[in-house]
This record gives structure tokens, sequence and C-alpha cells, in this order.
């Protein structure tokens, strides 16, 4: 009689997942179909309807992500003083629905700024407790397949919201606004998937622990190790401006419009395939070297980039920069994760996000800047010079981890 052949790997780390991750993951997929289906007619609309220039759009891409990050820190804290994550995760994605219609019923700057405040304010809120929530449902051993399935739902709804765009644009002759109401309906299933579906670990519904939110001393406690990973998780930010610039390259090397959202398809379909294999594998390898791996990717991808003079090669460094995604994501919040003291572990996710955060609206600025005053080349050439800074500094703490 033959044995039953043993499940590989991959499809073992994935039965062995509670059903919280997998509601978690689904949630995350829903509400990116809705972001992504707006972010990718975003900047086109920002730029061709409201006339706002790139500078403009740098800035408003980096003032809501910087907000986000602000946003992460108390609410991570507050789900460590709670012991209750769940609540802020619902909230949070209820608040970013419920700005989903303010995109298309926009007719100034000033009314995306505030839609873009209140989706990456509901962001803000969700992403810490979320990244914690999901340390507190699996074991160590699982961390990285736990947050690379995460990771890669997250991107399969990046990869069907600008299908869907795609799709809708064709069907409503390249009304923006229209197609951007279709955004609406994916977002609030989201919320209603979560209160049904994810259950608080007995852990966080005890409270025992619960203490003032955020203290100087316990800053200190998160430890020199952890505070490596958020230095270099804010270095990698700080090389990968916001992906407005990709849709906005595609455009510029000749993409028509209505075809401009396939470079985040690209994109987001490569992160997909790959960000639960990267995730698993981070359990079982060495950190360091899958990161500069994701570096080198997006080395490689800003060069393209800059090189790019026709829509294929453009598309090629879109795949690039999603393997970069699929292999840093999911790792560095696993990093995180292990490195940050369990009692503290949702002000440890809000710090990292606080850092990330800042450096991509610096990161935002600066390439606004650039391609407004030297074009689309020098900006991703700017971002393949900080993607090698990243590189070194990331030599520099394998060092400094292995001595702390």
């Amino acid at each position: 009689m033959t044995a039953p052949a043993r499940p590989s790997a991959l499809t073992a780390g994935l039965r062995a997942l509670p059903a919280g991750i997998w509601a978690l993951g689904f949630g995350s997929m829903l509400m990116d179909i809705s972001s992504e289906l707006i972010h990718s007619l975003l900047p086109l609309f920002m730029v061709g309807v409201l006339g706002t220039s790139l500078m403009t759009v740098g800035i408003v891409e980096g003032v809501a992500e910087a907000t986000a990050a602000f946003a992460k820190v108390f609410s991570g804290a507050l789900s460590d003083y709670l012991g209750q994550r769940k609540r802020l995760v619902v909230f949070g994605y209820a608040l970013a629905a419920f700005s989903k219609p303010l995109f298309p019923l926009a007719t100034s700057i000033d009314w995306v700024f505030a839609a873009r405040f209140a989706d990456r304010v509901g962001k803000g809120i969700r992403g810490a407790p979320r990244d914690a929530l999901v340390a507190d449902l699996v074991t160590p051993a699982l961390r990285g397949a736990a947050y690379g399935l995460r990771q890669a739902l997250d991107s399969l709804g990046a990869v069907i919201g600008p299908l869907l765009a795609l799709l809708f644009m064709a069907w409503f002759a390249n009304d923006i606004e229209a197609v951007m109401w279709v955004a609406v309906i994916p977002a609030f299933l989201t919320v209603v998937l979560l209160l049904r579906c994810v259950q608080e670990p007995a852990r966080a519904e005890s409270g025992k622990d619960a203490r003032p939110p955020l203290r100087l001393g316990d800053v200190r406690r998160l430890g020199r190790a952890y505070w490596w990973v958020a230095g270099i998780g804010a270095v990698f930010t700080l090389a990968r401006f916001s992906e407005a610039f990709l849709i906005l390259r595609a455009e510029d090397v000749g993409v028509p419009l209505g075809l401009v959202p396939l470079a985040l398809v690209v994109m987001n379909l490569f992160y997909a395939l790959c960000a639960y294999p990267a995730g698993r594998a981070a359990d079982r390898l060495d950190a360091r070297r899958l990161l500069l791996v994701s570096l080198a990717l997006l080395i490689l991808a800003d060069l393209l980039l800059a090189a790019a003079d026709d829509p294929w090669l453009a598309f090629v460094g879109a795949a690039l920069w999603g393997l970069h995604m699929a292999f840093s994501q999911g790792l560095l919040a696993k990093l995180v994760a292990d490195s940050a003291p369990l009692a503290l572990r949702g002000t440890a996710f809000g710090f990292f996000n606080l850092l990330g955060g800042l450096a991509l609206l610096a990161a935002n600025v600066i390439a606004g800047a650039l391609w407004q005053q030297f074009g689309a080349a020098v900006t991703f050439l700017g971002g393949a010079a900080f993607a090698t800074l990243a590189a070194l500094g990331l030599l520099a703490w394998d060092g400094r981890a292995r001595a702390a």
C-alpha cells in the first residue's frame, strides 16, 4: 500500500495557521482591493483632472503615510494597555471604509487630502494592533508564514484592485470618479468579515497586564536589537517611495491612460506570488541574506525604471519592485515580533511604523522634488542610491545584532 504523500513545508505551514490569520488576511485583501482600485487612478486624477503638481502629489502621499505612522504608535500602545486588539483593528478598517466615498466626491486637492488623511488615519489605527494580533495568534515557529500569508493576500487584493480599475475604466469610458465609487463595496465588506470571523486569543482577553499606555521606560525596554530592526526598516522605506511614482512613470513611458493601472497589477502580482514562500523561508533561513536579496531587487528595479524608454521596461521594473516587497515586508514584521517583548508588541510595531512613515514622508517629498526639477530618471536613481545605503546599514546591523 502506498504511503500518503507528506505535505510540503509550504502547504504544512498554511494548514497550521489558525482561522483568525486567514480572516485577517482576507480582510486585508478586500480593503486592498478597495484602496488600490482608487490609488491606481488617484495620481492621474490629481494631476490630470485637478491639475495638481508632482511636488504636491509627493507631499500629499508623504503626509498621508506619515499620519498613518503617528497613529500606529498610539494605537499599538493602546492595544498593549487594553489587552485587546480586535476593537482597534475593526475601528481602523471602518474609518478607512467611510473615507472611500470622499474620493469620487472630491472637487479640489483639499478634498483629496482630507480623504487620504482619513483613510491613512484608519490604516494607522489598525496597523500596529493587527500586526501584533498576528503574532498573538501563532507560535514563533509560524510567524514568518503568518506574516507572509497576510502580505500575500493583501497583495492579491492589490492585484485585483487595479484589474477592476482597468475593467471599469473601459466600462465607464475613462470616467475616473465613477470607477472610484466601485471601491466603496469591498471596503465595507472588510468590516463585516472582521467583526464576524476574528477572535481575540485568551491572553489578549484577560487584560491582566494592563498598565499606562506608554512610558519612557517602555521605549528603553524595547532593546538594542529591536531598534536596529526599526532603523533598517526606516532606511528600507526611504529607499522605496510611494507607488504613485511608479504609476506616473508608466504613463511617462507611453502606457495608455486606461492601462496605467497594469503597473500596479504587475508589481502586486509578483508580490502576492512570492510573499508567502518568502515568509515561510524567513522561518528557516538567515534574515540578513533575505533582506540583502530584497535590496538587490530594488536597486535593479530602480535602475530599469530610470532607464526605461518603453512600457515593457517599466513593467519589468514594476515586477522587480514587487519581488523586493515580497522579500522584505513580511520578514521585517517577523523581526519586529521576534525582537520585541511580548507585553510591548503593539508599541513596538507602532514605533516601527512611525519611523517608516517619517521615512516615507521624506522619500515622497524628495522623489517629487527630484522628478519636478530633474525628471523621472534622476528620481529612480536616487532610490537606487538609498537602497545601496540600506544594504550598508544592514551589514552593520548584522554585526551589532550578534553583539547585542
